[in-house]
């Protein structure tokens, strides 16, 4: 997979892939127009939805209605004020009718998510220069 990430201008960050932009920016008071969510939360936003879609397919595969689940995530900063978190936390909220048989197999879903699961172990970063004529 490539990703491909121009400067539309300002504090704006665009990441293009597979005919979808992903749109960036930084908040008034880091030097941007607060246009997009910033790159951190986007990133931090990718593991909330990717295990609402592990509950989805859940659901889904058992034929078990959707309507009323939420997933809240919360995210604790770590003490030493590097931006890094120390805590993610995800609640799965669950109507009264959802069945409570399934409520642990629920969360077992939301821990297979490949976002999480790349925290987990993490992958080896080369960043390097290219020069290219335009």
């Amino acid at each position: 997979m490539e990703i491909f990430v121009d400067f539309p201008g300002g504090a704006r960050v665009d990441a293009h892939f597979d005919g979808f932009t992903v749109k960036t920016d930084q908040p008034p008071q880091s030097g941007g127009d607060g246009s997009a969510p910033p790159p951190f939360s986007v990133f931090m936003a990718s593991l909330g939805a990717c295990a609402g879609i592990y509950v989805l397919r859940f659901c889904q595969q058992r034929g078990l209605p959707t309507e009323g689940i939420q997933i809240v995530q919360r995210m604790q900063k770590r003490a030493e004020g590097k931006g890094l978190m120390e805590k993610v936390e995800l609640d799965i909220l669950v109507p009264p009718s959802f069945p409570e048989k399934y409520h642990s197999a629920l969360v077992r879903s939301a821990d297979q998510c490949l976002v999480k699961r790349q925290f987990v172990e993490p992958p080896e970063f080369d960043i390097h220069i290219q020069v290219v004529d335009t």
